[in-house]
């Protein structure tokens, strides 16, 4: 660790204050910030403590003493500066290799006779860049807030290396011997940016740098035209993970605008974009496929709800074309198979089969009306759903044959019937009258045969949610097919009670419709 010594003169007195600064074997540093002087100054000049009304405390003959001591301890007056030197290991010696040296001078404030604001009082800090009294060449770096960077370089290093200064120094007369840098955004990468030109392997350098770190280096050698230190930060950038969406957003937009100037952007965007324009629709169908054929419970569960998340967010940037089409196949596939299967079940020669033949049918029954339920979620979400509550309604052999299986296998087809009329209760799912009242008159009675066991045995299922959906959609339809569902309804609901859903409110609003206040006289 060495150090750079921070000095202000008032009035005669010179105080210093030892600032640390980070010098590696390769002499890279961490170039002390405005804000670091800023609570130096401060500490050193408060203006705003207030003045005490009472006199100075007496000070003891202990005090005096330690006051002494103190006072003895000071460095002297002259000590204006202080000199850093990189210590190198003799192998990197051997290579060739010289570290830059690091100087730092005073940062001097004069107090004027009015009292100034610390803030505005004027920073400077002086770093030397290689063998020491060696450099031809001064770059002054202006900060905000008046705080100032003078380094000593090198011509031959800045022209070899930046563009900017080679113009700058072209430009310029020969016995001309500095160069400044106004309203410099950010001093520290400025500086240390300067200080990669020395450096012999600059991918060695930016290793276990953050990536925000390389942005901000990047950025500066864009400016300078440092054409080695871009390509060394694009290469960082390609190989180094991105943490977090933020980061990645920051790395993308950073890079975009070099696309055509430089090789190294390319791999960097692979990583985010194909060169296919728009997405396959294979791509899609394989991972929709991946997900309906698992087997395996915990992981089919988890990326059913990570593939419905994705889904939802990629809704704008996925043609809406491409994915009802790609998902409706899917439908088709599982209602096929799941007709198949409940004729196997159904028939009396399945009856009499052993279980090792008999569950894994049953299992890929529940398997498929799984698959149905979950694609029906998918068209909901994206307000496509009206096709599936046509499709749905139009299978009368599968209502059929519902009776025939099992209580305990067939409840999964239920869930699917309940889904539907909770989205049409909600607005999501808009049939024509005729496909509701299909769907009413298809459906309704095996709902209610499993309504028992589906409020036992389905822990995802929400009565109240399911009620109101059933209700809602029944008020749908003409006042005639409200009628003859409802009484159809209540003949169930005195036999079976709270093992057939509720529907009180809706046979309320039909009664209220047809006989307290009707809006359309006969």
């Amino acid at each position: 660790m060495a150090e750079i010594r921070l000095t202000k003169v008032e009035q005669g007195q010179t105080k210093i204050r030892n600032v640390p600064i980070a010098v590696t074997p390769e002499g890279f540093w961490c170039c002390p910030s405005p804000v670091m002087f800023q609570k130096t100054l401060k500490a050193q000049h408060p203006l705003n403590k207030p003045k005490s009304s009472s006199s100075p405390p007496t000070k003891t003959p202990t005090d005096q003493k330690k006051h002494s001591s103190e006072l003895d301890k000071k460095p002297s007056r002259s000590s204006s500066k202080s000199e850093t030197q990189t210590v190198v290991p003799d192998d990197q010696r051997k290579n060739g290799f010289e570290p830059p040296v690091v100087l730092a001078a005073s940062v001097v404030g004069e107090r004027t006779a009015v009292r100034p604001n610390t803030e505005n009082l004027p920073r400077k800090v002086s770093i030397e860049f290689g063998e020491p009294g060696t450099g031809d060449l001064k770059v002054v770096l202006k900060g905000r807030q008046g705080f100032t960077v003078k380094l000593s370089v090198h011509k031959t290093v800045l022209q070899e290396n930046s563009s900017f200064f080679a113009e700058k120094l072209l430009a310029q007369h020969p016995s001309f011997h500095c160069i400044e840098v106004d309203d410099c955004e950010d001093v520290e990468t400025y500086v240390e940016t300067v200080g990669l030109m020395y450096c012999k392997e600059l991918k060695q350098r930016l290793i276990k740098q953050s990536v925000s770190r390389v942005l901000r280096i990047l950025k500066v050698a864009e400016l300078l035209g440092f054409k080695t230190c871009i390509e060394s930060c694009l290469e960082f950038l390609e190989a180094v993970p991105w943490v977090g969406e933020e980061e990645e957003e920051r790395v993308v937009s950073s890079i975009l605008h070099l696309k055509h100037e430089s090789t190294g952007v390319n791999p960097i965007l692979k990583r985010v974009s194909s060169d296919v324009s728009k997405p396959q629709k294979d791509t899609l169908s394989h991972v929709l496929h991946l997900v309906l054929k698992s087997t395996e419970e915990k992981g089919r569960r988890e990326m059913k709800t990570v593939v419905s998340k994705l889904l939802r967010e990629n809704n704008k940037s996925t043609t809406s074309v491409d994915l009802h089409d790609t998902i409706y196949t899917s439908c088709k596939a599982s209602l096929t198979a799941l007709l198949l299967l409940f004729r196997q079940l159904a028939s009396p020669e399945f009856v009499a089969q052993p279980p090792e033949i008999k569950d894994p049918a049953v299992k890929q029954m529940v398997l498929e009306s799984d698959n149905l339920s979950w694609l029906l979620d998918i068209l909901a979400d994206r307000n496509s759903a009206d096709e599936f509550a046509v499709m749905w309604a139009g299978q009368q052999e599968l209502a059929g044959l519902h009776c025939r299986v099992p209580l305990v296998n067939r409840y999964h087809v239920s869930c699917i019937t309940a889904r539907l009329f909770v989205g049409i209760g909600r607005g999501e799912v808009l049939p024509c009258k005729d496909t509701r009242h299909l769907l009413l008159k298809t459906w309704l009675q095996p709902l209610i045969d499993d309504y028992r066991w589906l409020q036992h045995g389905c822990k995802s299922f929400d009565r109240k949610v399911v009620e109101e959906g059933i209700g809602r959609t029944i008020l749908t339809l003409p006042l005639e097919d409200q009628q003859i569902i409802l009484l159809g309804w209540l003949s169930s609901f005195l036999k079976l009670g709270d093992n057939c859903p509720n529907l009180q409110k809706a046979f309320e609003v039909w009664w209220r419709r047809t006989f307290v206040r009707p809006y359309v006289e006969s």
